[in-house]
This record gives structure tokens, C-alpha cells and sequence, in this order.
């Protein structure tokens, strides 16, 4: 008779042939098994909520506040809108990256010392100590720059307002990478950013509930009329320039901003007689053309302010700069 030969055991399966884990998979180990990837995408979404909701509610209260004026048209505001969305989805990666991950990593680090590591409070303690370095850093970056220092209190408040934008981030993202390390199910990504999406609806629904009420009104420059514009102007520092009805001029100790050369507008006085007119655009007053011959003066002033206090400006240096030279009309009260 032949005999059955005995089967030869494959090295590794006779260890272990209980039925079960005879079909068990070997567990592959996560690419981020502590949580990294979860925590850098939540803490992404909390400042992408936190900047869409602040800057709706900025948007909505400076619609109220002077300002240049509202981008026409569907394409420019959608152009606008996209480039918005871009810019704060690189940004904050950019800070998840620079402060928020540093922030738990020192947090999960100093924690791995202590008994009680599984608290949150000592990523939320990290949390001041990388918003002050981050602070230097660019503080002595922009010094370094501008060759002097800013104000000690405005080195104070950006650490505030840097602290309490890092907080939510960093909440939200320890969470994320707790969540992958204990295998829980669900996003931390994805709830913050439900949750961030319902807060700016509601910002919304509340800034056109005002507006569309009337409670509160969009901003609208002063509707002027030649006689209006007809008076005396001062920029509060000794210049003054009068404007006839005639269409003549009168400026005194005006400043002229002149380029020098070395990418900077400095001032120098005007004084003489020229002429101005009023710049219409659609039947409108928007400015002023001043021309003062002696001195070389030509600029366009735009219109501001109040019905009751009217102002004219133009910018200086760069383009976008933000710096406005600006004259006040010289009102007589009545006594």
C-alpha cells in the first residue's frame, strides 16, 4: 500500500491555526498613525471658519464705515470672491504649518512628561508661547525692514489677537489626531466645517437682515454742488486752500508731495494762485482738479465724508499704499 505523505507546514502557519485568525489580515500600520494628517486638515477648516466668519462680519460693518467704494459688476465680485477663497486657503495652511502643528507637537511633548498626558489644556498652553515666538520673529523681521521698532503695545496685541485665532486651530486639531490615535470613527475636519459654514449663514442671513431693513444704511459719499466745494480747506496743519465760486484758487502753505527719486513723496510747501473744477463722473461730484501754476501742484482730489463734514483727498506715494493727504472744509457755525 502506498502512504498518504504528510503534508510539509508552510513556517509561520502552524503557530497560529485557531479558526479565529485563520482569515485574519496582518493590520497595516497608518502612514499617520498619530494623527498628523487629521490634525493638520481640521485645524485647516477652524481657521478657514474663522476667517470667513470674521471677514463676513468685518465686510458687513465697514459697508457702513467710509470707504472707496463697492467692486461692480457679477465678474469682478466673483474674481474678488474666488481670489479670497484661494488666498485663505494657502494662508491657513501656511499658519497650521508655521504655528499651529509646532504648537501640539510642544504641547503633545510636554505631556508625554506628566501623568495626566491626555489633557488638552497643554496644547492650549503651547499655544501663547508659539504665538509669542511667531511674534518676534516677524516683529524683528519688519524691523530689520523698516530699520526701528514698533510700539511694545502693538507687539502686545498681535500676540493677543494671534493667541486667540490659534486657539479654535489648535482645539480642533488635537481632537482630529486624539480621534485617529483611539481608531474612533467620524471627521473633526468635516464637523468644524459644518459647523463653520452654519455660523457664516447666520452672519449672513443677520448682515441683510439689517441692511435690507434699513437699520442700517451702506455708506455713500457726499452729494456736493459746486457751491458746496466752494470755501476754505485745511489739512489741520497750517494748510489751507481756498476755492472761489469763480473757479479761482488759493493755496497757503499747501503741501506739494513731490517724488524724489528715492520711491518716496516728500512734501514741500505751496502757495499761489491757480484754478480748480469740479471732476463729474455720470452727472455726479466725485473730486476736485486743483492746478496751483507756481508751485507745480496738479491733483485730483477725491470727495469724502459727511454731508456735514466734507473732506477731499489724494493719495500719496505708492499706488495701494494706503497714505492720503486730506483736507477738511472750514466750516462757520453759527453762533
Amino acid at each position: 500500500m502506498r502512504q498518504k505523505a504528510e503534508p510539509h507546514a508552510i513556517p509561520g502557519e502552524a503557530t497560529n491555526t485557531s479558526p479565529g485568525n485563520c482569515c485574519a489580515l496582518p493590520k497595516k500600520r497608518g502612514t499617520y498613525a498619530d494623527g498628523f494628517g487629521a490634525a493638520f486638515c481640521a485645524s485647516m477648516a477652524a481657521l478657514c471658519a474663522e476667517v470667513f466668519v470674521a471677514g463676513t462680519a468685518g465686510v458687513f460693518v465697514l459697508l457702513s464705515r467710509e470707504h472707496d467704494g463697492i467692486p461692480g459688476g457679477p465678474l469682478m465680485i466673483a474674481a474678488l470672491a474666488l481670489g479670497v477663497v484661494l488666498l485663505t486657503v494657502l494662508v491657513s495652511g501656511f499658519v497650521t504649518a508655521a504655528a499651529v502643528m509646532p504648537a501640539l507637537s510642544l504641547g503633545r511633548r510636554a505631556a508625554a512628561r506628566r501623568s495626566w498626558s491626555g489633557s488638552p489644556l497643554w496644547a492650549l498652553a503651547a499655544v501663547p508661547v508659539v504665538s509669542a515666538a511667531v511674534v518676534g520673529v516677524f516683529g524683528g523681521v519688519a524691523a530689520l525692514g523698516s530699520l526701528s521698532f514698533a510700539p511694545p503695545l502693538r507687539y502686545l496685541l498681535w500676540w493677543v489677537f494671534l493667541t486667540a485665532g490659534l486657539l479654535p486651530a489648535a482645539v480642533a486639531g488635537q481632537a482630529a489626531a486624539r480621534r485617529v490615535r483611539e481608531a474612533r470613527s467620524g471627521s473633526v475636519a468635516r464637523r468644524v466645517t459644518t459647523g463653520g459654514l452654519v455660523a457664516w449663514l447666520a452672519v449672513g442671513a443677520v448682515g441683510a437682515g439689517v441692511y435690507g431693513s434699513g437699520l442700517v444704511k451702506v455708506y455713500e459719499p457726499p452729494r456736493l454742488s459746486k457751491s458746496d466745494l466752494a470755501g476754505t480747506w485745511t489739512d489741520g496743519h497750517g494748510g489751507t486752500v481756498r476755492l472761489g465760486l469763480d473757479g479761482n484758487a488759493v493755496a497757503d502753505g499747501l503741501d506739494n508731495f513731490i517724488w524724489d527719486g528715492t520711491g518716496k513723496d516728500k512734501p514741500k510747501d505751496c502757495d499761489g494762485a491757480g484754478t480748480w473744477k469740479e471732476v463729474k463722473e455720470s452727472g455726479r461730484v466725485e473730486g476736485v482738479a486743483l492746478r496751483i501754476g507756481s508751485c507745480e501742484l496738479a491733483r485730483d482730489w477725491s470727495v469724502t465724508g459727511t454731508q456735514k463734514e466734507p473732506r477731499i483727498y489724494h493719495e500719496i506715494g505708492k499706488p495701494g499704499s494706503g497714505k492720503r493727504y486730506v483736507l477738511t472744509k472750514v466750516v462757520k457755525h453759527k453762533k
